[in-house]
């Protein structure tokens, strides 16, 4: 019975490779499900299949990122075993990952940028005058954002020890065929940081929300990434 499960959440993945968005998101989700239902490790399904490539899924981000969008990349590709790279030039975000990884990874972020942007708006509105200077708005809108995503990628990073996204000895070979597919991108820019000046009511209250944010439905989001291939 459940080599059947095995079998068909195997099938599930391959599906979550799919050019057609909205089958491919469906896919990985279902996948994700059979998993828990039936108490299966990535383990059991990897002992089978051993990973050939690494895919691309490209979604739409501004040309310019702001640091808590690129903290939230970050972390979203570390806690699904994926690279995110992004493209000032296109205003595009590639994840590079492996198998339904780079599915879930990219739907994640997306789902989660909407969320907190929403969340962001909410807090301004309510708890922000518009008498205030735009400059002290735009420090508390900025605080509540690193607020939320610090937070945020904390779950992300204790969610992953908790359930490991790879089994230990795959974990070579993914990163492998990940260095080979940013290869083929070529040169990447590497982006630096600069201190960031902080509002402490706003930065908490971001940590309060990002606490309440749900980090598992990034999958069922309605906005499509698109998908690559090779």
């Amino acid at each position: 019975m459940k080599t059947d499960i095995i079998e068909k959440i195997k099938k599930l993945l391959a599906l979550a490779n799919s050019s057609n968005e909205h089958e491919a998101a469906l896919a990985a989700g279902h996948a994700q499900r059979l998993l828990a239902e039936h108490n299966l490790a990535m383990a059991d399904i990897e002992a089978s299949h051993k990973p050939d490539k690494a895919d691309r899924v490209e979604t739409t981000v501004a040309k310019t990122l702001p640091k808590w969008l690129r903290l939230l990349s970050a972390g979203v590709s570390t806690a699904f075993d994926c690279q995110g790279i992004h493209h000032p030039a296109t205003g595009r975000m590639t994840f590079i990952g492996v198998g339904s990884d780079v599915q879930i990874a990219a739907y994640t972020f997306t789902y989660l940028e909407r969320t907190v942007r929403k969340l962001c708006s909410t807090y301004m509105k309510q708890y922000v005058s518009s008498a205030i200077p735009n400059r002290h708005r735009g420090l508390m809108r900025q605080s509540y954002y690193l607020g939320a995503v610090s937070i945020i990628t904390t779950r992300l990073r204790e969610q992953k020890v908790q359930t490991p996204v790879t089994t230990g000895a795959l974990v070579p070979v993914k990163e492998g065929l990940i260095r080979q597919a940013m290869n083929e991108i070529g040169p990447i820019r590497t982006m630096h940081s600069r201190r960031s000046y902080i509002n402490a009511d706003a930065y908490t209250s971001g940590q309060a929300d990002g606490g309440r944010v749900g980090i598992h439905h990034g999958i069922t989001g309605s906005t499509s990434p698109r998908h690559l291939g090779r």
